[in-house]
């Protein structure tokens, strides 16, 4: 079901979505004794880490030593990366659900070889805000909405990203023409070759609307070694090394043949799969396919010892496990992010081939 003013029923639901925290001081930061309690907090899926300090800091403030604040977050020893949203951290890093998520906070000693400078709001702001020009120039080949938006209009969205308001974001952001195809259209990838890196691929509807054929994807990959039998006794990922991550736009148009989320990660891995494969999540039965040599994904084994494929085990979108069968262009407009990209965290495990 749809509600034109205040999204679909789906969109309400990722909206709605939270992630419940644990966050814990770190132990080289606290001085007095008792040391202070975790903080217990609910975490907007859809939100920035950086933007929940003001809440947590009132719990530790009295605990922490005298010096400015240098705010990060970290996982098992992991730094987390500030501009990436809160679910998908949370579906990137915990193979196994951990509800809550214990998390560490940090006050001093900003690890900046790691992480990108952040000074709170203004910078999760100022980072959504160029994610939505790059989104817009993949999706209409060109920023020119983005740009031209009015003061108001650009505070009124981001409060409503800050409050988790879905009604008051689709008023403003239906201004900005960053629609997708709608699920009325069957979807099939379009394996023309672009003219150039400016075209966009775009499709005419019955009354002659100009559709777009570009989705933006931010692609996060884990590669589990093909020993382990479970998911979950994935090892911790302690450097942003072991993640690969791709920023692709999902070209496709409207034709008979329903294009599926499957087609659209074959689209975003073609060095991956040939075209002839087929994964099924969790199946051992997916085919042939082949690893480029020197990609990330390779595995620590050579090539010329033994051959190896890659499965995919845990597709997650929004904390949701779909099926591969579904239709890209549901998940598209029901699944993608505010600043319209769609976050999509991948397991993929290497299997020998025999």
């Amino acid at each position: 079901m749809s509600d034109k003013s205040g999204g679909t029923e789906a969109q309400r639901y990722a909206w709605g979505g939270a992630v419940p925290l644990q966050i814990h001081l770190d132990d080289s930061e606290v001085t007095t004794l008792p040391p202070p309690p975790p903080a217990l907090i609910l975490a907007p899926r859809l939100g920035y880490l950086p933007l929940l300090v003001s809440q947590i800091k009132p719990f530790f403030s009295s605990s922490l030593p005298p010096g400015a604040d240098t705010v990060w977050f970290e996982y098992k020893g992991l730094p987390l990366k500030w501009y990436i949203p809160t679910g998908a951290l949370f579906d990137l890093l915990c193979a196994e659900p951990e509800r809550p998520w214990n998390l560490t906070i940090h006050f001093r000693g900003y690890p900046g070889n790691i992480l990108t400078p952040c000074e709170g709001e203004d910078s999760v702001k100022w980072s959504f805000i160029n994610a939505l020009k790059e989104a817009a120039y993949i999706i209409n080949g060109n920023c020119k909405n983005i740009m031209n938006m009015s003061q108001s209009d650009q505070a009124e969205l981001w409060r409503s990203v800050l409050n988790g308001q879905l009604e008051a974001y689709v008023r403003v952001s239906s201004k900005l023409k960053l629609d997708i195809v709608g699920d009325e259209f069957s979807l099939k990838l379009n394996s023309s070759t672009p003219k150039s890196d400016q075209t966009v691929n775009t499709d005419l509807d019955a009354t002659g609307t100009t559709r777009t054929g570009k989705v933006p994807v931010r692609l996060y990959i884990r590669t589990i070694d093909e020993d382990i039998d479970d998911i979950d006794d994935a090892p911790i990922v302690d450097s942003w090394e072991k993640v690969s991550y791709i920023n692709r736009a999902v070209e496709f148009h409207s034709e008979e043949k329903c294009f599926s989320l499957h087609d659209a990660i074959k689209y975003l891995l073609p060095e991956m799969f040939t075209e002839e494969v087929a994964p099924t999540v969790g199946s051992s039965d997916t085919g042939e396919a082949q690893v480029e040599e020197g990609e990330q994904i390779s595995g620590a084994g050579s090539s010329t010892e033994k051959m190896l494929r890659p499965e995919i085990k845990v597709v997650r979108i929004q904390g949701i496990e779909p099926r591969l069968e579904i239709p890209f262009s549901w998940v598209v407009n029901n699944l993608m992010n505010p600043e319209h990209y769609l976050h999509i965290s991948i397991y993929l495990k290497l299997v020998s081939i025999s």
